[in-house]
């Protein structure tokens, strides 16, 4: 090999080779299989659900249905390092649909 290839970086060709061999439409153009995207959140699963909560414990604050401990009254859920955390319980929501599911606290 007497030059390197730095924009390519491509090998000889090798007799035979299908790594990377597309089939072409009509005009020539080779046919590339379609991406697949998966959208990054800002937030993880955990930082979701400590947000729905909070949004819930604000909206229900400010319609004066605020009568349950907060999730975020970190003292209220002091527990020793071999007992599990205390089991957060939100107040079940009655709605008038009885089709209604929410995902209130998912």
């Amino acid at each position: 090999m007497d030059k390197i290839d730095t924009q390519g970086l491509s090998g000889p060709v090798t007799k035979g080779c299908t790594d990377n061999v597309y089939p072409h439409d009509e005009n020539g153009e080779p046919i590339l299989p379609r991406a697949v995207i998966t959208p990054r959140r800002c937030h993880t699963p955990e930082m979701v659900k400590e947000l729905k909560i909070l949004i819930n414990e604000v909206l229900d604050e400010r319609e004066g249905k605020f009568t349950y401990t907060s999730y975020f009254d970190t003292e209220k859920f002091k527990h020793l390092i071999d007992e599990p955390e205390p089991e957060y319980k939100p107040p079940l929501k009655v709605s008038l649909d009885p089709n209604y599911v929410p995902a209130y606290y998912q």
